[in-house]
């Protein structure tokens, strides 16, 4: 066989084209209104109904409009959740503008520790240019929220409002890569003239100025003591003067979050399940706790959503939101998007090539509110609370079905309490530790 495309291969592919009546169907479809509209499978919305056994209430739906910040967007509101409850509040909202300039200000300073840690390493190296790559994501890991949590704590949204640069977060960011990399340059550059690490350190701090005045610039500056100030459902008011970020968390959520625990489903050959992995290079607190996650089957991830849910607690947990998911309507089905009918092909990776192969990854993350379960206790479709606003799903809500679960869902965070004995025994092990550019690293 040639190693070509042949003149004669494209009469063949052209002539068994058009001699398929569904292909010229399709291909007039398509051209018409794309591929998802013309392979959406209208079926799903009859049995993937908004209806669930189990099903907790919260307040407005948010929205993190044209920002990356769905993985905080989904901690905070579970634990608006508790404040909720403990004042007795219609709704809700924690500040993600006051969570977001403490990330990017941590992680700043995390990737030129990094730089300073891999010194030795060439420029043109996959280390470095995983690094380079994208130094101040918008994105991150249930652990590196709590990192920040326990550093800095929460503030009402009140407090610190979002600004337009919080909202639409591309241009500051952007700069401050921009930045970062310069730094990385000046750094890495001192050391091969013969500075030490000592001095670059020493050099780091006027950097980590820079930074901190960038984001205030763009984000206004954090409040080191703030008021609560609140309505109740009973018409009472409310106020707690001269709180901390760290004395607001204490007395309104109360979390240990040392307690709250990241389960996976990474099928692949190289990640046993009953053991637990961290990543190289993932984080944003240096001193802060290290990302860590205990793999177990996809069953045991969604028994312990479900015990957490039936205490009357919300879950947050990562998936990959765009594949076979419908914004309009809000459903995530394997048979929502008929694209291999559409195609006449298959698209047959199980997740495990999936990951494998690049074909997937955590990309989001979202709460799960309720879920209705059979006679035999068993789900069939789970409650989704987005943060993409009231317009994107039924009311800012989406339904998941079990079997989109299973395929897509990639971590759960839980608290430890809902854990068999044994999964409390594995999670105990030191962790393997995996590549930088592992997909179980990826950020929602």
């Amino acid at each position: 066989m040639d190693k070509n495309i042949t003149l004669e291969q494209l009469e063949t592919y052209e002539k068994a084209f058009d001699g398929d009546l569904a292909k010229k169907v399709a291909m007039r479809a398509v051209t018409n209104c794309g591929v998802v509209k013309a392979a959406t499978n209208s079926e799903v919305y009859r049995q993937d109904r908004h209806q669930f056994s189990v099903s907790l209430e919260q307040g407005k739906i948010t929205n993190q409009k044209q920002s990356g910040r769905c993985w905080m967007f989904a901690a905070l509101n579970t634990m608006r959740f508790a404040v909720m409850k403990k004042l007795d509040l219609d709704t809700f909202e924690l500040s993600q503008n006051y969570t977001l300039f403490y990330d990017k200000l941590e992680k700043a300073n995390y990737f030129l520790e990094s730089i300073l840690e891999t010194m030795d390493e060439p420029t043109n190296g996959r280390v470095i240019a995983h690094l380079l790559m994208a130094p101040l994501n918008d994105g991150g890991q249930w652990d590196m929220f709590c990192n920040l949590i326990d550093k800095y704590g929460v503030v009402p949204k009140d407090a610190m409002p979002e600004t337009a640069c919080s909202s639409a977060t591309r241009e500051m960011t952007g700069y401050m890569t921009r930045k970062l990399r310069e730094f990385a340059c000046t750094l890495r550059t001192g050391y091969q003239n013969g500075k030490t690490i000592d001095q670059l350190r020493g050099e780091k701090n006027a950097m980590m100025e820079t930074i901190y005045n960038m984001l205030c610039i763009a984000l206004g500056k954090p409040p080191k003591t703030f008021t609560l100030e609140v309505r109740n459902k009973e018409k009472k008011f409310i106020r707690d003067e001269n709180l901390t970020g760290k004395e607001f968390f204490k007395k309104y959520i109360g979390w240990e979050l040392s307690d709250y625990v990241s389960l996976i489903n990474a099928p692949t050959a190289d990640k046993p399940y009953h053991k637990t992995y961290t990543v190289k290079l993932l984080g944003n607190v240096v001193e802060g706790r290290p990302v860590k996650y205990l793999n177990l089957p996809v069953e045991e991830l969604k028994k312990a959503a479900i015990a957490q849910m039936q205490d009357g607690h919300p879950v947050w947990f990562g998936c990959d939101v765009g594949q076979c998911s419908l914004r309009e309507g809000g459903v995530m089905d394997l048979d929502a998007i008929k694209a291999g009918e559409l195609f006449g092909t298959e698209f047959a990776m199980d997740k495990a090539q999936r990951l494998d192969y690049g074909e997937s990854l955590m990309t989001h993350a979202m709460v799960f509110q309720g879920v209705d379960l059979d006679e035999n206790g068993q789900p069939l479709r789970w409650r989704v609370e987005n943060s993409w606003g009231k317009d994107a799903g039924e009311d800012g809500y989406y339904v998941m079905s079990d079997a989109w679960f299973s395929e897509y869902t990639y971590q759960v965070v839980v608290n430890k309490k809902y854990l068999s004995s044994q999964q409390a025994a594995e999670l105990a092990q030191e962790p393997i530790e995996l590549e930088p550019w592992d997909p179980i690293g990826s950020l929602a």
